[in-house]
This record gives structure tokens, sequence and C-alpha cells, in this order.
């Protein structure tokens, strides 16, 4: 196995336990809009996408002009509320990313959520000095995933060839954008089907605390 010139990590689901607290928040939202759901509809509709992604399905089921226009703004400030109390790490996460650190790859985060919220979640978790000035979000790019603008500027910021990245990723949307730009994408399948993942081209793994093992960094793992 080839050693990665670097890994790219997604955050909600991956690095940050955050995907109830969305699912939760936007499920309550678009219910005040007229289109009841709970917090598993949400992830089941809505997974990877950003908050701007989900207006136009939104308006697509509730018709055009039902969403406000401050929506999405809403949205954030209620998860930034939420974040500032507390961020939990996905467990095994943030000792894999101190042991492929430690093992001289550089790290980028790359996320469908807004700078801001990213720059929390990374706050709250103890990770902004190991990501500083290669995180992403969708503020930061032409088009958020599933395109690989994301991932492409996240290797170019580590001085890396996509193709030999690591993409760590949680939904199909996110691999999508890691497959479309080039690089190997790892799914961890702790909230999708772990064959939905295998479908759009990643591999598969179900605890964070096997990363640095599928990284061929099983020595500093152990």
């Amino acid at each position: 196995m080839l050693r990665p010139q670097a890994v790219l990590f997604d955050c909600d689901g991956v690095l940050a336990d955050s995907e109830a607290l969305h699912n939760r928040i936007i499920a309550e939202e678009v219910s005040a809009l007229g289109w009841s759901m709970d917090a598993a509809e949400a992830e089941r509709r809505f997974i990877g996408l950003s908050w701007r992604n989900i207006v136009p399905l939104v308006e697509a089921r509730l018709g055009t002009g039902s969403v406000p226009s401050d929506f999405v703004e809403g949205v954030i400030a209620r998860v930034l509320r939420a974040l500032h109390e507390q961020v939990v790490p996905v467990p095994g996460a943030l000792d894999a990313v101190r042991a492929i650190v430690a093992a001289g790859i550089p790290v980028a985060v790359a996320s469908n959520s807004s700078r801001l919220e990213l720059t929390t979640k990374l706050q709250g978790l103890g990770l902004t000095e190991l990501f500083r000035g290669r995180t992403f979000s969708y503020d930061d790019v032409a088009a958020p995933k599933p395109a690989p603008d994301m991932y492409r500027a996240a290797a170019a910021s580590c001085g890396a060839d996509p193709a030999r990245c690591v993409v760590v990723e949680d939904s199909v949307t996110g691999s999508r954008a890691g497959v479309a730009a080039g690089c190997r994408v790892l799914g961890f399948a702790h909230a999708s089907n772990p064959a939905t993942l295998a479908a759009v081209g990643a591999e598969p793994f179900h605890d964070m605390r096997d990363l640095p093992g599928l990284l061929g960094l099983a020595e500093v793992a152990a």
C-alpha cells in the first residue's frame, strides 16, 4: 500500500459527531415551512448536502418561494448556538488524526458546512492548529460536494497530487466528491449503508481506530 501524500477529512460524522444535531435542527426548520419530517427522514434525504443545496429540494416539494431568503442563515445560527455549548468528537477520530500527523503526513478538512460552522467545530475539537491553512467549507469553492472542487483545493493546500491522497468520508455525496477529485476514498460506514458507499467507489470501514492501519500506518497506530 502506497503511503498517502495527504489525508483529507470530511468533518461532520467523521471528526465531529454532529450529524444528529444537524438532522434535528434541519428537520424542525423544514417542518416549520410545511414539510413535516423527523430527524431520521432529514438524514435520509439530506445527508452530506450543504444547507444551500437543501433549499432547492424543499422548494421542489413546497413550491417556488416557499423558503425564506434568510432560511440558511437561520439554520446556521441555530447550529452555532448548539456547537458553542459542546462539540462531541467521533470516537477514535482525534487519535487517528494525531497518529497521521505524527507520521509526517499532511491533513486537511473539507466540509459542506459554512466556514463559521467548520471553524467552530474544529475549535471545539481542539484541531484548529492541526488543520490551520488547510480548511475548506462551501464558502471557499465554486461548487460544494458532490463536485470535486473542495477536495482538489484541499489536496493543493497540502502540496499533494489528488491521486496520491486519501479522502475520509461518511456520506455518498462526499464520497462522490472524493472519487471525482481522483482520490482514494475510505467510507466511514457508521450512518450510511456500506454497500451504498462502495457503490460510488468508496472503501467502507467501521471504526475510526482502524484508520491509521488502512493508511499503511499500523506501526504508528500500535
